[in-house]
């Protein structure tokens, strides 16, 4: 009896083992034949930059551009992809990421009087020949916001691994957009200063501007102002827009868990590479800028990817 009873149990025991062992080899690895599926979901993806294109600008207005080089642009979007034919794979990529810097500056008057280019410390026991300075009420905020905008298609060659677990070869390419913002604002904003003309008021296809003479005739004050410009008199700050439109190109490494039967992880390690081409930059999106210099924009990435699929 104990015998029967003991050569039972080791058939059952080995029965399932073997089921288990079987079962274990289909689930963990990967197929032989092709499969078809695809997968769409919610990207961020995290990018430090080399260089940012216009730190020139950054750095004369007083801005620390250590302050964007440094820290990740952060690229929310969204991404999709679908198995073609065999170990190849296209999808999709749209995302935004952005970054901002800012300070707020004391206003100082000064009179020039040792006609030096800026500013100069007077020397001591010689005050009253040399510049002077005034104190101003307000202060001047200044921010600078990037923008950097990308729409692009991906392209990978899958290497399996086990069932759930993949590892690509891939690249993303396509069409992105980078935007420097620029404002500089001084005092309290009013809305219902926001209407006003910069130089005058509008009448008809007309701006009128009233003449100050301080002290000259009308004909020297209008003759100063065409040889020199119009100065403006109802702005408190101003925004400046650089944008320019490149190809973007980053190749990737990327792995794919499937933790989940319609639902899975990638994650991507790759290198940005673009360029805005000299002469290519606008002003405020539509004035083109024709001496800009070539930017680049390239730098480490990491993206990653929940996405619902197979």
């Amino acid at each position: 009896m104990c015998n029967t009873y003991f050569n039972l149990m080791k058939k059952i025991i080995t029965i399932l083992l073997f089921s288990f062992s079987l079962a274990s080899a289909q689930g963990d690895i990967y197929p032989t034949e092709t499969t078809y599926g695809g997968g769409i979901g919610f990207s961020t993806m995290y990018m430090v930059l080399d260089s940012v294109p216009g730190q020139t600008f950054l750095t004369e207005l007083g801005l620390d551009v250590k302050k964007l080089s440094s820290r990740p642009l952060v690229f929310h979007g969204g991404e999709g992809f679908a198995q073609m034919s065999g170990p190849w794979r296209l999808g999709g990529y749209a995302g935004i990421g952005s970054a901002q810097v800012g300070n707020v500056f004391n206003i100082q008057m000064f009179a020039n009087r040792d006609d030096s280019v800026g500013y100069q410390q007077p020397a001591f026991g010689n005050e009253a020949k040399g510049d002077t300075l005034y104190s101003f009420s307000d202060n001047l905020s200044v921010k600078a916001r990037l923008n950097f905008l990308m729409g692009a298609m991906t392209v990978e060659y899958v290497f399996p691994v086990f069932r759930d677990l993949e590892v690509m070869a891939g690249a993303l390419m396509g069409i992105a957009r980078y935007t420097l913002s620029i404002d500089q604002h001084l005092g309290t904003p009013r809305w219902a200063d926001f209407g006003k003309n910069m130089y005058g008021y509008i009448e008809n296809d007309n701006v009128l501007v009233e003449l100050d003479t301080l002290g000259r005739s009308y004909e020297e004050t209008a003759n100063a102002f065409r040889a020199s410009g119009l100065r403006p008199i109802n702005v408190n700050g101003t925004m400046t827009e650089l944008s320019g439109t490149f190809f973007n190109f980053q190749p990737y490494v990327a792995v794919k868990w499937q933790f989940l039967d319609r639902m899975g992880l990638r994650i991507s390690a790759g290198y940005n590479k673009g360029t805005i081409g000299s002469g290519k930059w606008k002003l405020n999106g539509h004035i083109p800028i024709n001496d800009s210099p070539k930017s680049a924009l390239q730098g480490i990435t990491i993206r990653t990817v929940i996405y619902f699929g197979l």
